[in-house]
């Protein structure tokens, strides 16, 4: 497949610090999305991006490949994700590597399995005429019951409701369904970067992620909740068939 991988790991986490390397099942966290894309079948490269030679040494560890360092101005809490991946692809495309298309595959999202990485490529290809694919979930907590406060006064975030019966005012099951994004993949055709410099394009299709394939390991909770996942079966890390690593 001419597609790559492309895993970023900065290492400048604040509300959970290196969250990519954290230990999850005896593994850093990072494994886990390198040896889901491994075993998908669907790569060319598997490559992470990090500002971080530790990192670095992870990931090669586990079997992905890191042929640059993220430059630092890339790896801040503010940067684009558009940043890193054109330096990326422009590293690859420099050394002779050019691809059709790229997934994104964050760290953060260890319970995606490789057949979710195969099931949203599927879908990706089957469906013609789109720029990008993203993985989705239903909102847990609706728009329609959300405000902005402006001093002693609030307004509905989404403005455009029903007169007669507004969304705040409404049952959840009568809302209308809403869906939000998660960082467990996404997959775009690489010339939306090098053509109109985005990571989506235009034209954006769903991937519904089911059960706990976009759960994302963010906060201190979420991490707590991953280990109560994994200790009581309910949610299934990818296999990985190499010791854990060690920086002895």
């Amino acid at each position: 497949m001419n597609i790559v991988a492309l895993i970023p790991a900065r290492a400048g986490s604040r509300r959970v610090p290196d969250k990519n390397v954290r230990l999850l099942g005896g593994h850093p966290v990072l494994a886990y999305t390198i040896c889901a894309a491994q075993q998908s079948g669907l790569f060319a490269k598997i490559i992470v991006s990090t500002d971080s030679p530790a990192y670095a040494t992870i990931a090669r560890y586990y079997g992905a490949e890191t042929p640059f360092l993220r430059p630092i101005e890339m790896a801040g809490d503010l940067a684009p994700d558009i940043d890193w991946v054109e330096h990326a692809l422009l590293n690859l495309q420099a050394n002779g590597h050019e691809y059709a298309a790229f997934s994104l595959l964050r760290p953060t999202s260890p319970f995606r399995q490789p057949e979710t990485i195969r099931r949203a490529w599927e879908a990706f290809q089957a469906e013609g005429g789109v720029d990008s694919l993203r993985a989705v979930e239903k909102c847990q907590q609706h728009p329609g019951k959300m405000w902005v406060i402006r001093g002693p006064r609030m307004t509905p975030l989404l403005p455009l409701q029903p007169a007669d019966q507004p969304w705040h005012s409404t049952p959840y099951q009568a809302l209308p369904e809403i869906y939000v994004q998660n960082a467990s993949l996404e997959i775009a055709w690489t010339r939306v970067v090098f053509q109109g410099r985005t990571i989506a394009g235009q034209v954006v299709m769903p991937f519904h992620t089911l059960g706990y394939e976009g759960f994302d390991v963010n906060r201190p909770t979420d991490w707590h909740l991953a280990e109560t996942l994994v200790q009581s079966g309910q949610a299934t890390l990818p296999m990985i068939s190499v010791p854990p690593y060690s920086a002895e």
